[in-house]
């Protein structure tokens, strides 16, 4: 039996632009000159067709701006289609973005049964579930806080388990993995194949491939609106990481995305060694220095900028952020660049790829200006002789007691850090 269909949908967004000639102005004055403005069409979604049979996992991937989410907000009927036809069979439960469904006055508690009510459960039959939501969601203090005063943590981690436990016939995740720790993040793994056997139909939207991988029986990958390449996971991922490849090199690379928003967007990534030649490798232990070149068109206030480090499954492995810095961001139009430098690089010896983002400070997750996924490689060679998941920078201080000739010996050896098991 077919869960899902999409028939030939299409989804257009108007874009409305100011006239260059004329920057913003006091409101009035820019709806006197509303006629001056141009009018693009942005197809998010074109001409896509697909079917999701009864039980069937499907993960879409894709670059950010490919038409993943909004997918999934169609079939979630948050928008409509512009044209073709979308089939639903079942009662369905999706979890799209951090508190996505939540009324934020509402306790933790009412929003349980606000959405077990709009699934068209009763009252009784969501009270059932009411202990292992709360359960799963760790967040059994808060439960009877209003939600609007949760942290994005929590948020994700009862809207999951609101979603993953009211019983859906259908269930749709967009980055559900993104956000939480480590633990919780096997407890979400472990409940969708919990789901899996029982027969839910799964749409899954992840950057973490290896999870697509684990998780579906098939995969779309999504370019431009488009379906580029449909089948098993494993042969989806390949094309999407093959295609990934094409765009890095030892030259600088070229951008991989489309600007989310047209404010900012990154023009290139380089990495240059400790003598400041521009390379694509490093060894284990060596210095490194990354170069993010950007071009801004519209000021941006209050802005930073992400590096991601990435293993060539998927899994990320290592985040930097300007989000930290106590100091605030201003970009102004015009272009710059920002280094990061590291003093001792802690990555092993593999090939990893890298996502570049322009964001603003203290927002969800997602909501990026400009976001290059996969925009250049770095290879990592054997450098100092460790074992273990990465090198941590270290000084060891031997004292000797009982001998003041060595009290207070240093050395610097190799730390050992064992990977777990």
């Amino acid at each position: 039996m077919i869960d899902l269909k999409f028939d030939h949908v299409s989804k257009r967004y108007l874009i409305q632009q100011e006239d260059a000639d004329h920057p913003a102005q006091h409101s009035l004055i820019r709806k006197l000159q509303s006629l001056r403005r141009r009018r693009e069409d942005f197809w998010a979604v074109r001409d896509v067709s697909f079917e999701v049979e009864r039980g069937e996992a499907l993960g879409i991937i894709g670059h950010n701006g490919a038409g993943k989410s909004t997918i999934l907000k169609l079939l979630a009927n948050i928008t409509t289609p512009t044209s073709g036809e979308i089939t639903i069979n079942g009662r369905l439960s999706a979890l799209i973005e951090v508190g996505s469904g939540f009324h934020p006055e509402l306790s933790g508690r009412e929003n349980v049964f606000l959405s077990g009510s709009i699934l068209g459960m009763r009252r009784a039959e969501i009270a059932t579930k009411l202990d292992s939501i709360v359960e799963f969601a760790g967040v059994r203090q808060f439960i009877d806080t209003p939600v609007k005063r949760y942290s994005s943590g929590m948020y994700v981690r009862l809207g999951f388990a609101i979603a993953a436990h009211l019983d859906p016939d259908i269930l749709l995740l967009d980055e559900v993995l993104a956000v939480g720790d480590a633990a919780f993040q096997a407890k979400c793994m472990q409940r969708i194949k919990e789901l899996r056997e029982t027969g839910t139909t799964i749409v899954f939207i992840s950057h973490d491939l290896g999870a697509v991988e684990r998780l579906c029986s098939r995969a779309i990958l999504m370019h431009r609106g488009q379906i580029a390449a449909s089948g098993s996971p494993r042969e989806v991922i390949a094309e999407y990481q093959s295609a990934s490849a094409q765009l890095t090199s030892s030259a600088p690379p070229k951008t991989a995305t489309a600007i989310l928003d047209n404010k900012a967007e990154i023009t290139s990534l380089t990495f240059y060694d400790s003598e400041g030649h521009q390379t694509s490798a490093v060894r284990t232990g060596d210095s490194l220095t990354a170069r993010l070149g950007y071009k801004v068109h519209e000021a941006i206030d209050d802005a930073a900028f992400e590096l991601f480090f990435q293993s060539t499954e998927g899994g990320l492995l290592c985040h930097l952020t300007t989000e930290l810095s106590d100091k605030r961001l201003d970009l102004t139009p015009g272009t710059g660049e920002v280094e990061f430098t590291c003093g001792e690089f802690g990555l092993l010896p593999d090939m990893y790829h890298l996502d570049a983002t322009i964001i603003r400070r203290n927002q969800p997750p997602g909501n990026a200006i400009d976001w290059q996924y996969r925009c250049t490689a770095l290879r990592v060679d054997p450098g100092k002789a460790i074992r273990g998941k990465f090198y941590m920078p270290h000084e060891w201080q031997i004292t000797l007691t009982g001998s003041a000739e060595h009290s207070g010996q240093t050395a610097t050896p190799s730390l050992e850090i064992l990977a777990p098991t």
